[in-house]
Order: structure tokens, then C-alpha cells, then sequence
């Protein structure tokens, strides 16, 4: 029998509240231990980044330093790409356990534009802006050995999503990809450039605006080094 692909949707929203970690140096610990919720979330753009954390009303980040702000409002990763890892790690890997907001189904979330913009629920909508670049922390909490070259080789890192329109969600919500840029870039593709394939970084600049400015700094810079 065929397999039918899954609609698009959030499999489960994740929030995570603060705990002390001995794999940071941040006094404040982490809020990498998210859990799903049963009940409406409110997401909205929670400000600058190092002035704010997560756009998930209840959802914490603590070192704003290198985590949440507008470009990084919510994180989300794909349950299809969890199972790829529950096989190769040999456990389980539950909804949250990378750290995600949203735990989704049915869309290739790697594979998603720089600029792809989402409309989750009714009322929110995002847009893809970036990678997750994996630390230290979430080596720690993982537990598992070499993981942070482990997941850099894989290269499914899951997205970063800004919030162009505010509004509730929930576990079980369709996802509509509403907006597709017409470029190259990936969150693959920026992940390889910002990491093993450097050489990419000037590509990644037909991203334009909807690139966070601290990579399209970084883009221009390698390119400018290596024009001379």
C-alpha cells in the first residue's frame, strides 16, 4: 500500500523552564528541557536579541547572549528527523528533547528557504531565518558522545523562526507554507556554509534581508577576504 505523506503540522508545542546545567556559564542555567503542552500557546516577537528570550509566552531562555531574540523567536524541528536519530542512537527521543518549540510532521524542516514563511494555526505567522548551531549545553544534555561533530556531520539542524504576525498555537495545528523564495539557500545549506563548507558563505547572501544580520556580516566578510 502507498504511504501518503503527513499534512504539514505541529505534532506538539515544547516549553521548557530554567534549570540549573553544569554544561553552561551562563548563572541562570538552561532552558533546554522543553516539554509538550495541552493547552493554547501565545508566540509573539519578543524583542532584540540579549535583551530577549523566547517568543513562547512561558517558554525560557537563558542565555540570551546566544539564544532567542526576533530571529531566533522559536525553534523547530522535525519529528520525521528525530526518528532518523532515535535508530542511529538507539533510544528515544521524545518531543522537545533537542530543544524545539514545535515538534513538527510532514515538513522538511532542513529543507526549508531562508525567508519560507509558515502560517501555523489561524492567526501566526513565521519565517524561516536560520540554523541551529549546536553548543555545549546541548551536548551536555544530550549525554551522547562526539555529538556536537555527530549532528554538525548530519546537517538537520531544525530552523529558527522569526514572528511576523503574533498569535496562539497549539499541539495538532496545520502548518501552511504561504511564501517559498525564489533562491538556493536553505537552513541545510546556511548550516554547511556557517560550519564545514565555509567556501558557501558568499551564496548564501541571495537570502538578502531575511538573512540574520550577524551571518550576512560573516558573508560578506569572507567574501571580501577572499576577493583580495
Amino acid at each position: 500500500m502507498p504511504h501518503t505523506p503527513r499534512p504539514p503540522a505541529v505534532l506538539t508545542v515544547n516549553v521548557g523552564r530554567a534549570m540549573p546545567s553544569a554544561h553552561t556559564d551562563w548563572p541562570g542555567g538552561t532552558g533546554i528541557d522543553k516539554r509538550p503542552v495541552d493547552h493554547p500557546v501565545a508566540v509573539a516577537a519578543p524583542g532584540p536579541k540579549g535583551q530577549a528570550g523566547s517568543g513562547l509566552a512561558g517558554d525560557s531562555v537563558c542565555d540570551t547572549r546566544h539564544h532567542g531574540g526576533d530571529d531566533q523567536a522559536v525553534y523547530a524541528y522535525a519529528r520525521e528527523d528525530l526518528d532518523v536519530w532515535e535508530r542511529e542512537l538507539g533510544r528515544e527521543l521524545a518531543n522537545g528533547v533537542f530543544g524545539e518549540n514545535l515538534t513538527t510532521s510532514g515538513i522538511d524542516v532542513s529543507g526549508a528557504l531562508i525567508g519560507e514563511r509558515w502560517r501555523v494555526g489561524s492567526e501566526l505567522l513565521l519565517e524561516v531565518t536560520s540554523p541551529r548551531i549546536p553548543c555545549r549545553t546541548f551536548a551536555g544534555w544530550l549525554g551522547e558522545r562526539g555529538w556536537l561533530k555527530r549532528f554538525t556531520q548530519a546537517a538537520v539542524p531544525g530552523a529558527y523562526l522569526r514572528v511576523l504576525e503574533p498569535g496562539e498555537i497549539r499541539s495538532g495545528d496545520p502548518v501552511e507554507i504561504v511564501h517559498r523564495p525564489d533562491h538556493e539557500v536553505t537552513i541545510a545549506f546556511l548550516f554547511r556554509a556557517e560550519t564545514t563548507e565555509r567556501e558557501l558563505l558568499p551564496r548564501v547572501l541571495a537570502a538578502g534581508d531575511a538573512l540574520r544580520p550577524e551571518v550576512r556580516k560573516a558573508a560578506l566578510k569572507y567574501r571580501s577576504a577572499k576577493a583580495i
